[in-house]
């Protein structure tokens, strides 16, 4: 132990490693020289650009360093073109983001080249799934940044204008412009001119960032706050009750972005309740705030009670309403056709809305991935997700190109991401989940950025020691940069491992609502069939899977060819949508050899595996990080290399029930008992 200690104490006096909380994120750099910036145009936006640069500046010392606004063709939007001497752009927010590309290329030691960095979508925002009250759905690093209880009303400190000034620096840093403030499942407070004072506090300190404001509205906000009958979009009273929010609203927030809507979702109200469209409901309010250059985002997240197939009832209800929206509607569309599972095809909508705007929606907080407790890049997901080809207009025709105007003519192009933010200290509850907020940005300005670049970035950017000489960068490459960047690489293909693989998928715990730990028993009496896990993997004696070919429910139909042929076939489909696409019985042999239920039982202990051998890198790291943060990942590590192995033994020993067949004797055997797991209230154990 004395040996340890002294070793530990050596090399933080080499590396200088002081002791870090993470709030500080990815913008931990200080100048190492001077730089003098030119510029002859005067804003605050402008005066944020260059005090980022002069206080984070790590180029030639003594470098002069001009910023350009000056309209070009080839830039678009807030695009910006950068050299080691000139940022130019169209905007004052070009210059601010060409400021932070700068910076970032010095940082990470990437060349620095005569380049256009123009971004794949116009809007980049971020859904706060945040209440009044203060908590967070879906939040797993502490309560709202932007709302108090509601004892303190709303109520602006000056603590809260600097948490909003350090959020807003952040999303700036990456190409986010826009946030969406409050939950979907919105509160009919949000449209109250109280309410609404607050949110013109929280976009005047967010404004100079470039962030726009957004916010989630009941869809019947006319009844429940205006006094109305009826909240039927086609009444005329209706309208015009909307025509007079929008233009109260603009008045108090000049440049508000827009409207998030769940409207006939999850019991949320919508224009159905009156027998209109969602069409009808989207075009309405897209009519009352197109004169302020306002947009609704509509989202898709649909599904009926007691459906044949979830997965395909958003297809079903949106498919026949496109060309029918306002050119100033985006369909909000989940990446997959459920909910944010750890692996889906992507969803069948993509592409296939060719005459409407369609937005990606992303969830950066981790609802089915471990929350803040398990350590999961997601821009692998992602990844796999914009570069899937719905082949809609031959090969080539990915999700990310099917979004962003490059084959369909939209006129609004966005995306979303699910935010993952909160009070704790270091934003986010876990030091790696700040690393899918980061992505999330990354790849919201390109589509086409690999998720090993964005982690290559981010770790040097998070993580290596500010304070370092030259000489001691290979050590650190070598010791830290490459084996976690590894590890941030397969951490996604794990948790799919121990937890939903071979297309597995909603089987999580429903006590409590946590989604957190396994729940493949989970169905109890008096909920919906579809809140259940047997319906999505109806496992039997027969087998397990849920049946989608033509045969089962039909949505293998939804997906362009040759993908429906792909998925409907057995011999061809991908073997990691195996079971989302088909009910097989437990000795089919899989490409390997092995019969299902093996290649089951052998996937999830690989998945505990991988975790395992996550804590071994992680502790090999150990000199070459700080203190506080080592421990505190170290710490999360070790629950999730126990939670894993629930995981593991609850569903292997939940349907070995039904194939009746041994657990392959060369893997670890079950350390907890099914009765006891799924007995006991998940968020007991897993604390």
């Amino acid at each position: 132990m004395k040996k340890t200690l002294v070793f530990l104490i050596l090399i933080s006096t080499t590396f200088n490693l002081h002791a870090e909380d993470g709030h500080l994120l990815w913008l931990r750099a200080k100048s190492t020289g001077k730089v003098t910036i030119v510029c002859f145009s005067k804003s605050s936006t402008i005066a944020i650009a260059k005090q980022e640069l002069e206080q984070s500046w790590q180029g030639k010392n003594g470098a002069k360093l001009l910023l350009t606004i000056k309209k070009s063709k080839a830039i678009k939007g807030d695009g910006f073109k950068i050299s080691e001497n000139e940022i130019q752009a169209n905007t004052e927010l070009g210059i601010l983001y060409g400021a932070y590309e700068l910076l970032r290329r010095q940082q990470t030691g990437e060349a620095i080249q005569n380049e256009i960095c123009n971004p794949s979508y116009e809007r980049r925002i971020l859904n706060h799934w945040d209440n009044l009250d203060g908590s967070v759905e879906r939040g797993y690093a502490g309560k709202s940044i932007f709302w108090h209880d509601m004892e303190k009303g709303y109520a602006v400190t000056d603590n809260d204008r600097i948490l909003w000034k350090e959020y807003a620096r952040a999303n700036a840093s990456i190409g986010i412009n826009g946030a969406v403030l409050n939950n979907v499942n919105s509160s009919k407070l949000m449209l109250t001119t109280e309410c609404l004072q607050k949110v013109k506090a929280i976009s005047e300190v967010m404004r100079p960032y470039g962030i726009k404001t957004y916010l989630s509205v009941k869809f019947s906000s006319p009844t429940l706050i205006g006094g109305l009958k009826t909240s039927d979009p086609l009444n005329s009273e209706v309208i015009k009750w909307w025509k007079d929010k929008a233009k109260e609203i603009h008045k108090i927030i000049p440049d508000f972005g827009g409207f998030l809507i769940k409207a006939n979702s999850e019991g949320e109200p919508g224009p159905q309740d009156f027998g209109r469209t969602h069409a009808d409901g989207a075009n309405m309010l897209a009519d009352v705030v197109k004169p302020y250059g306002g947009i609704i985002m509509w989202r898709a997240f649909v599904y009926e009670i007691n459906s044949k197939d979830r997965a395909a009832q958003a297809y079903n209800e949106f498919m026949p309403l496109d060309g029918q929206f306002r050119d100033n509607v985006i369909i909000q569309v989940k990446n997959g056709p459920v909910d944010f599972q750890p692996r889906e095809p992507f969803n069948p909508l993509f592409g296939a809305m060719k005459k409407t705007s369609v937005m990606p929606e992303l969830q950066i907080t981790q609802e089915y991935l471990g929350h803040s407790e398990q350590l999961v890049y997601l821009a692998k997901m992602w990844e796999e997700f914009l570069k899937s080809d719905t082949h809609q207009e031959g090969v080539g025709s990915t999700v990310a190109r099917t979004t962003d105007a490059s084959i369909f003519p939209q006129k609004h192009t966005a995306i979303a991401g699910v935010a993952n933010i909160g009070l704790d200290t270091n934003w986010c509850g876990h030091h790696f989940a700040q690393s899918n907020w980061y992505a999330f940005g990354r790849m919201a300005w390109n589509n086409q950025i690999t998720s090993e670049k964005i982690a290559d970035e981010w770790l040097k950017l998070t993580f290596y020691p500010i304070e370092e000489k030259d000489s001691k960068v290979s050590d650190w490459k070598k010791n830290f940069l490459e084996p976690v960047k590894q590890l941030m690489l397969e951490s996604h293909e794990a948790a799919v491992n121990y937890s939903m693989p071979l297309g597995l998928h909603h089987i999580f715990a429903g006590l409590n609502n946590t989604h957190y730990g396994p729940g493949p028993w989970f169905g109890p009496k008096g909920i919906r069939s579809d809140w259940t896990a047997a319906y999505y993997h109806k496992a039997d004696a027969s087998g397990i899977g849920f049946d989608r070919t033509e045969k089962g429910s039909g949505a293998v139909n939804q997906y362009h060819e040759p993908l429906k042929s792909q998925f409907e076939n057995i011999e061809t489909c991908p073997e990691i949508y195996l079971l989302w696409f088909h009910h097989l019985p437990w000795d089919y042999k899989m490409k390997n050899e092995r019969i299902l239920w093996d290649e089951l039982c052998y996937t999830y202990d690989k998945g505990v595996k991988e975790v395992r051998e996550f804590q071994k890198i992680w502790d090999k790291a150990q000199p070459y990080i700080d203190e506080q943060r080592f421990f505190e990942v170290q710490s999360k590590l070790r629950r999730q290399s126990r939670d894993a192995q629930i995981w593991k033994d609850g569903c292997l020993l939940y349907f070995q029930q039904f194939s009746k067949r041994p657990i392959p004797f060369d893997i670890e055997r079950p350390v907890y008992n099914l009765d006891y797991l799924s007995k006991t209230d998940l968020t007991d154990y897993l604390k």
